[in-house]
């Protein structure tokens, strides 16, 4: 991938990982020219939310400040992981589940 490439996407790649309303935003604006670094933090961002949204369903119900401190740190990080890489240009996957939703998701931003 080209730094031209790269440039262009970083914007829509930074909003990906606002919220999945971020996510949503980001994907539409990518349809008008695609780009190959914002459609990777797309899918990578788009897998995030939706893990953090089913993993927060049930560790509310737990109804333990321990357990949902560490699933918001955990989540924090990841997230943090994933925006850093957008920022810097590179395409850091999330660890141990970026390459399940790149396959995941593969459809998104082709």
């Amino acid at each position: 991938m080209d730094q031209n490439t790269i440039d262009e996407g970083k914007t829509y790649a930074l909003v990906a990982y606002l919220t999945l309303i971020g996510t949503l935003i980001a994907f539409f604006m990518n349809q008008e020219k695609r780009n190959d670094f914002t459609s990777f933090h797309i899918r990578q961002a788009l897998g995030l939310g939706l893990l953090y949204i089913a993993i927060g369903y049930i560790v509310s119900s737990l109804d333990s400040m321990m357990v949902s401190m560490s699933f918001w740190v955990f989540f924090s990080v990841l997230f943090l992981y994933g925006l850093f890489g957008a920022i810097t240009g590179k395409l850091n996957k999330i660890p141990i589940l970026g390459d399940f939703f790149q396959n995941l998701f593969k459809s998104v931003g082709q």
